[in-house]
């Protein structure tokens, strides 16, 4: 396409380009705003939700780059994202408002699975999104420690008052009607005393989940992110049937081992109806930082290659860094996106996660949530 831009032109260039939260036509969502063109400038105003907020750049980018090939000869092209507020619908019977659920496990513990739980919810956090943490691993709870919260919950007029965590700011300023928003986190190592067992049968731990996840006070959100236990329980199962998943990010280090125990999480969560978001490879490698030399201390690539014969996304790697374990100790695991060595791998991991979640909702978009009755 040549000549002057015209606003019906521009129109229907936009109008493919989906909603990513809603997989829907931007433009049949009502999220194309003012345009503005003639000859010399190009101005278009688009709408996305909070949901989206990692990858608004990404978006506008995309947006930008079609019309400037559309219309080569106009020199001034400006592409506004601005919010457009959609709340989240009731999920299930429990009624949860959340966009988005998603769960994040391992087939066996000591592999990070937490720390990646933890480290993905801040990250949306920091981009703007509205976000909670579930830490579903009763047996160990070990997200209080690594966000360095505690004390039992309040209780108000019978729900339980979350507790609150501050993501921290965003190393980059984010985008106009953006803002970082404090993070609810709901665990059972808030419930029991420092130092003491739960000893449950799963009809307790059904109860307990469900509970955590139908009593407490969330509040609206984007993503609720759910610290899965290590190994193939029936958590998973108690999941599935309270509420909708969006889906599982299995964390694993490299190793064949922790390969193995990754597969079978995946096969569990495929054997439940839960969609398998992505593989995320933890511990891939270690850069010494007096010499700069690489270590393959567990073997490396191998959670890449596993996804890719299992036709799964691939997220990203995460390599050993002192600082990330110096942070998780503290209880500022925030801290680790204040660090520019760990910073850009879990940016990544977060920005290819929602992207992957807004491809799938372009190619299938998610039927509208049922009411609860």
């Amino acid at each position: 396409m040549s000549g002057d831009p015209t606003i019906d032109a521009i129109r229907g260039i936009l109008a493919d380009i989906p909603d990513p939260e809603s997989g829907r036509p931007l433009a049949d969502m009502g999220q194309v705003g003012t345009i503005t063109a003639d000859a010399g400038r190009l101005a278009v105003e688009v709408g996305l939700t909070t949901h989206s907020g990692i990858i608004w750049k990404q978006i506008r980018g995309r947006i930008e780059e079609r019309l400037r090939t559309a219309f080569p000869a106009v020199p001034d092209v400006s592409i506004t994202i601005t919010p457009h507020d959609r709340a989240p619908t009731k999920l299930g019977q429990i009624g949860l408002e959340a966009k988005s659920v998603i769960a994040v496990g391992s087939g066996k513990g000591g592999v990070g699975k937490s720390t990646l739980a933890v480290s993905i919810a801040i990250g949306l956090a920091r981009a703007g999104s509205r976000v909670g943490i579930l830490d579903a691993d009763v047996y160990g709870p070990s997200v209080p420690h690594l966000v360095g919260l505690e004390g039992r919950p309040a209780i108000q007029e019978g729900r339980i008052v979350p507790q609150q965590l501050d993501p921290g700011q965003p190393a980059e300023p984010l985008s106009a009607g953006l803002s970082v928003q404090p993070m609810p986190i709901m665990s059972m190592g808030f419930m029991v005393p420092p130092g003491e067992a739960v000893v449950w049968r799963g009809p307790m731990l059904h109860g307990a989940i469900t509970q955590m996840l139908r009593d407490t006070l969330w509040g609206p959100l984007d993503y609720l992110i759910i610290d899965m236990p290590p190994g193939t329980g029936d958590i998973a199962l108690t999941l599935s049937q309270v509420l909708p998943l969006s889906g599982a990010v299995v964390v694993c280090t490299p190793q064949d081992v922790a390969l193995l125990d990754a597969t079978k999480a995946i096969a569990m969560f495929q054997k439940v109806n839960i969609p398998v978001l992505g593989m995320v490879e933890n511990m891939s490698f270690f850069v010494c930082p007096d010499t700069g030399k690489r270590y393959d201390i567990f073997g490396t690539g191998g959670a890449e290659r596993t996804a890719k014969e299992l036709e799964i996304p691939f997220l990203g790697e995460v390599p050993i860094q002192i600082p990330i374990r110096e942070h998780g100790d503290a209880g500022r695991t925030a801290a680790n996106y204040d660090d520019p060595l760990a910073r850009p791998y879990l940016e990544n991991i977060c920005s290819r996660l929602v992207g992957g979640l807004a491809a799938r909702n372009a190619s299938a978009p998610p039927m509208p949530s049922l009411p609860t009755l």
